[in-house]
């Protein structure tokens, strides 16, 4: 195990690393509920509406923790929790791709705001001025 990994383990297993890595999982469950209230919408409703918006926020985090989780539970050698935790990355990841129809703030105020940023980007005002 490489010595960077090693110290990550380390970490993880002190009460810091301990909270971390509980506010990652607690974070994952919220996406995960999320998803299931979207399920059991009613198809246009405000509350499908705002699961989906939620969980479509919470996705990427959600993956990046349990990915996380993952390999420092490989590095550690518990091998069940390393197969619970690929199914519920996997699982988060297939909902995250298969609702994609759906309608969320994503789709209309987000996607504007990704125009804006790109615009912002491509005109260089993002960028720091040249000194002198």
């Amino acid at each position: 195990m490489s010595p960077g990994l090693q110290a990550a383990v380390l970490f993880a297993g002190s009460l810091p690393g301990h909270i971390l890595m509980s506010l990652g999982q607690a974070l994952v469950v919220v996406c995960l509920c999320f998803d299931f209230v979207r399920a059991v919408s009613v198809p246009r409703s405000r509350s499908r509406y705002v699961a989906n918006t939620w969980f479509r926020t919470l996705a990427l985090p959600s993956i990046l923790a349990m990915a996380f989780s993952v390999l420092l539970d490989a590095a550690s050698g518990s091998w069940p929790e390393v197969t619970a935790g690929v199914f519920v990355m996997v699982a988060v990841i297939f909902r995250w791709h298969h609702g994609s129809d759906e309608d969320s703030w994503w789709k209309g105020k987000g996607k504007a705001l990704g125009r804006w940023l790109r615009n912002r980007a491509a005109s260089g005002s993002l960028v720091a001025p040249a000194t002198a």
